[in-house]
């Protein structure tokens, strides 16, 4: 499942952002035992240009709106270090 997740979200983040630098980690393993028992906790360190003169929560709102839907059904938890360059 996560290796699925992993490609959604790198789909749907080339698509809608299409950044020049894109890495994605499963921390799943940091969290077992926690709520959603491990599953579902990523890391996303995305930069693209469509982040640039933006302040970091306007960045941070367009991963999520690349990523709508998945938030409730597969993601628990994304941690975002998003940048322009």
């Amino acid at each position: 499942m996560s290796e699925a997740m992993v490609e959604q979200i790198r789909q749907r983040l080339t698509r809608a952002l299409a950044p020049t630098e894109l890495e994605i980690v499963d921390e799943g393993h940091l969290h077992a035992g926690h709520a959603g028992e491990g599953k579902g906790h990523f890391h996303v360190r995305i930069v693209s240009a469509a982040f640039a003169g933006l302040l970091p929560i306007r960045r941070h709102r367009l991963v999520y709106a690349a990523l709508d839907g998945l938030m409730d059904n597969g993601i628990h938890a994304l941690s975002i270090d998003a940048t322009s360059k």
